[in-house]
């Protein structure tokens, strides 16, 4: 047995008893297995790789609480129960076209932020009445939220998965809006018909509304809606615009964005919305930091090209299926993305084109956050509709999660093709 497998075991064995055994936070848990694998792999405890390891994903980190921040403060002007009022309101006549609305709304924040479950606490919050109203059974709800925001954490503009891939091969956040839309929306589309053909019937629109916050539109009319304009307008001229307008940096756009928001719509304390920025987003900050401190363990111990070596010894009919199953598994999309994707990367990106493939990898990365035991996404849905039995929002999940799971494969079998067309 090599000495790569063998730091490649500690590493996961560590892992797996500090969540399940010592019940830590995935974070802790990443970083306690970083510093068992250095033991492992000879090179005792690298002070200067785990603290260099640490704040590798400093931009990422910062994107994260400043997008928390920001997203609070949309929901506390009244913007998202408005957007999501007047949605329902406007397009309850077409019910195949509205299903599919508001699975994009539910991904937004997931969009802006990168963390799945927001999308889960914000605005599938404020939809969950709706569906239920409309008739639709509480685990599909759930399932359907669930799905919303996996889709939305892997959506453009923002993915973590892609950024802590990114920096394990030394490649800039850039060039991944249509590969990670393609990647994203026709998943979201599919399975938001296939949540309208099998569960949405005929439903009474007054009842709907009932059920929803009220919109504040009428109160404060357009200007509700300012602080989001500036936000996705400032991400898209900073790209397509760039040598008129400089890119500030996506955590200042978003504090701009915060500030913007003050007298746009309903009263908020700031206090309030930064500790709760920062209390909702700590497990994504101490994940993407213990993430930093797993990848820079696995490069000077020689696991991540062991890892690259041995996919690429795997037949190719049998590559693609392992990747399905074994990446999801894990059940957490920033793990299996820092474990797998940067020697994946290597070995399927190479020749073919990396953004179509990386992109692909964290879709099916994505998947991971439905997986049991965490059992992340379906646990927050759960809370959300009053579903008991979280593996009942995951069985309803199943054909949702198999049509992903093929979308991603596909989009890697195929990358070199996709890539000479995109």
């Amino acid at each position: 047995m090599s000495n790569e497998l063998i730091v490649l075991i500690v590493l996961i064995l560590t892992f797996v008893a500090g969540v399940f055994v010592l019940k830590l936070p995935s974070g802790v848990a990443l970083s306690l297995s970083a510093v068992f694998g250095g033991l492992a792999g000879g090179v005792g405890i690298p002070i200067r790789h785990l603290v260099e390891g640490g704040i590798a994903f400093l931009d990422p980190i910062l994107i994260v609480y400043t997008a928390m921040v920001f997203m609070k403060v949309v929901n506390a002007t009244g913007a998202l129960a408005s957007i999501n009022y007047s949605l329902i309101k406007r397009m309850h006549k077409y019910p195949t076209l509205l299903i599919i609305l508001i699975v994009f709304f539910i991904m937004f924040p997931g969009m802006l932020t990168g963390i799945s479950s927001t999308c889960i606490l914000t605005t599938g919050a404020l939809v969950a009445p709706a569906l239920l109203a409309m008739g639709m059974p509480v685990p599909a709800v759930g399932a359907l939220l669930a799905m919303s925001a996996v889709f939305g954490m892997i959506a453009p503009p923002i993915n973590l998965p892609v950024m802590i891939i990114g920096g394990g091969v030394d490649m800039p956040y850039e060039g991944f809006t249509i590969p990670l839309i393609l990647a994203t929306f026709p998943a979201a589309i599919i399975t938001a018909l296939y949540f309208r053909i099998r569960y949405l019937r005929k439903y009474d629109v007054k009842v709907v509304l009932e059920k929803l916050p009220s919109s504040v539109l009428p109160k404060h009319g357009f200007k509700l809606f300012i602080p989001i304009v500036f936000v996705i307008g400032m991400m898209i001229a900073t790209r397509i615009l760039a040598k008129l307008i400089p890119d500030i940096g996506i955590p200042l756009i978003f504090l701009i964005g915060t500030v913007i928001g003050f007298g746009t719509g309903e009263k908020f304390k700031i206090d309030e919305m930064l500790r709760g920025a920062l209390k909702d987003s700590l497990p994504i900050l101490s994940i993407l930091v213990g993430v930093g401190m797993f990848v820079q363990i696995m490069t000077l111990t020689g696991v991540r090209g062991f890892i690259a070596t041995s996919l690429l010894d795997l037949p190719q009919n049998t590559l693609y299926p392992a990747i399905a199953v074994i990446m999801p598994a894990f059940g957490s999309a920033f793990t299996a993305a820092s474990i797998f994707g940067v020697p994946l990367v290597y070995a399927l990106g190479l020749g073919t084109n990396v953004y179509v493939v990386t992109s692909a990898l964290t879709l099916i990365a994505g998947v991971g956050d439905l997986m049991p035991p965490p059992l992340l996404l379906p646990v927050f849905a759960s809370q959300i509709v009053g579903e008991k039995n979280n593996f009942m929002i995951l069985k309803y999940c199943i054909i949702p999660i198999i049509i992903t799971l093929v979308i991603g494969v596909l989009m890697l079998m195929f990358a070199r093709e996709i890539g000479s067309i995109l």
